[in-house]
């Protein structure tokens, strides 16, 4: 990020900083001209680690039946559902939200049965979990904990937004998550594609970076 952008980003935060009672997050909106989003090749489907997480902690649900697996991720201090509790969730509307809420993983063998039970209501949200490969959980909870996901929505409208962390984290470390994703937006759909960048708090109005 140049001295001019993160000078604008610099200033967004010393203006917002503090006056609301709870933790703003930092989110960017990105721009997109020349590009037809309604083309299945073209659209966005982006899992992204920001270096610096979204300065927050996401609680993580993880489905498993191993017991070792799933004594691992609750010493990390994930949530472990089993699959015979599966089939009493789609009905649970406060186990559901916590479901959406969270950041999910799932023991790849599960899936199947997890996509019947709750496929309705977590397929149109983009909350499918993703496959837990091998067994190493405490990497995967950092990861997933750390990333975010950009999706192309609704009406393939040529824009994508995103959190790249909150108000409480050093202005360089948000710069560098920014980074992270304007250069996953520059290899697809390209750079040459980004129309404009703007930064905001979660209550703040928007400024442009680009």
């Amino acid at each position: 990020m140049d001295k001019e952008m993160l000078g604008k980003l610099s200033a967004l935060i010393d203006e917002n900083k503090g006056k609301r009672k709870f933790t703003q997050s930092v989110d960017m909106i990105v721009n997109f001209s020349g590009v037809d989003f309604s083309k299945p090749d073209n659209r966005l489907n982006a899992a992204i680690m920001l270096p610096n997480g979204k300065g927050k902690t996401s609680g993580v649900i993880v489905f498993s039946d191993d017991r070792t697996l799933a004594e691992n991720a609750q010493s990390l201090g994930a949530k472990v559902i089993k699959s015979s509790e599966l089939p009493s969730l789609a009905n649970d509307k406060t186990a559901m939200s916590s479901l959406l809420k969270a950041e999910l993983l799932a023991q790849p063998a599960l899936m199947p049965q997890i996509a019947k039970a709750l496929g309705q209501v977590l397929g149109p949200r983009n909350k499918m979990p993703k496959p837990l490969i091998g067994t190493d959980v405490s990497t995967a909870i950092n990861n997933i904990s750390k990333s975010i996901f950009v999706r192309s929505k609704g009406k393939y409208l040529p824009t994508a937004h995103c959190t790249v962390g909150n108000e409480k984290m050093a202005t360089e470390q948000i710069a560098q998550n920014v980074d992270e994703v304007l250069g996953t937006f520059a290899k697809k759909p390209g750079k040459q594609y980004i129309k404009s960048v703007f930064l905001k708090l979660t209550m703040s109005k928007p400024v442009r970076l680009v």
